[in-house]
């Protein structure tokens, strides 16, 4: 690894002295955010990461190296070039670490990089999924299969609210991943609480699931652990509302015939638009709740 592999200085210490450590995803700088607020939260995510007895490891490729630990500097930059950054993929990998690019990785990439540094516990926003008219244009997130096949425990709130969720547990099911509710029984839905979705197991403590996921490393089963975490009630938006303003950003987002990788980044923002800001402030709260559940995770795994 060392021919592709870069560790921050802090992240290598905490490894080698057995402390808890928290990987983070880079798209939610690049794709997620204008700048400076994703900069600001990208910073304030690794802030609660550290204020929660763990340390940040920010995950992204630069020039060609994977990186596990980002300097602030590193972090102001990605702001700054935002979508100018390629959004990585699984796929994507090979091809940026032989161009000696830059990239910023997705849910999928982040678990990647976060399994070969040896880092288990990974938090983000909403994982991808099964997008909504999928049946036809088969356009299903790559997080999917790598939760079915890289070891790591991902933190989130849920799948985004923009896809089929129904759908995106079923697959979830097919591929024997387990989707674990902390503290509920229902699959949280990004801006909302609850989504009427069943979860198959529901944990109450951060020590359960590091227990769990202890297990699984044990019996070699393979594949992640998906820990869906909600958004805090008084951050939580209204159902009816948010889903309303996500049917409008989905029918103009046809109407322009965006498609692929490009499809959430400008849902995320249109919907932030038509909801005057609100929604980017739920989304930003969410992660910091999963640093923070993450961080616990992390500092219970033996």
């Amino acid at each position: 690894m060392k021919n592709y592999l870069d560790y921050s200085n802090e992240v290598r210490n905490a490894l080698e002295e057995g402390k808890p450590v928290v990987a983070l995803e880079s798209t939610i700088i690049s794709h997620g955010m204008p700048y400076p607020k994703n900069v600001e939260t990208a910073l304030l995510v690794e802030r609660t990461v550290r204020e929660s007895g763990a340390v940040p490891a920010t995950v992204a490729i630069i020039n060609g190296r994977l990186k596990a630990g980002l300097s602030h500097d590193e972090i102001e930059y990605f702001g700054k070039k935002g979508t100018a950054i390629t959004k990585v993929s699984r796929r994507d990998i090979p091809a940026i670490i032989a161009a000696g690019k830059d990239g910023a990785t997705t849910v999928a990439a982040t678990m990647i990089i976060s399994a070969l540094a040896k880092i288990d516990v990974f938090c983000t926003g909403g994982i991808g999924g099964v997008h909504r008219g999928a049946a036809i244009t088969m356009d299903i997130s790559a997080d999917l299969e790598e939760l079915a096949r890289t070891p790591v425990v991902v933190v989130c709130a849920g799948a985004k609210a923009i896809l089929d969720l129904q759908l995106t547990m079923e697959y979830l099911e097919t591929k024997g991943v387990n989707v674990i509710g902390y503290g509920t029984d229902e699959l949280p839905a990004f801006y909302t609480r609850s989504s009427g979705l069943k979860v198959n197991c529901r944990m109450d403590s951060p020590s359960e699931i590091a227990a769990a996921w202890q297990v699984q490393k044990e019996l070699k089963i393979g594949g992640g652990l998906l820990v869906t975490n909600p958004i805090p009630a008084e951050y939580s938006m209204d159902p009816i509302y948010i889903n309303h303003e996500i049917d409008l950003a989905i029918e103009e987002m046809k109407k322009f015939g965006i498609k692929g990788k490009e499809t959430t980044p400008y849902l995320l923002e249109k919907i932030q638009k038509l909801t005057a800001g609100k929604s980017l402030e739920s989304n930003i709260q969410l992660v910091l709740n999963n640093a923070r559940l993450a961080s616990e995770i992390a500092k219970n795994l033996k």
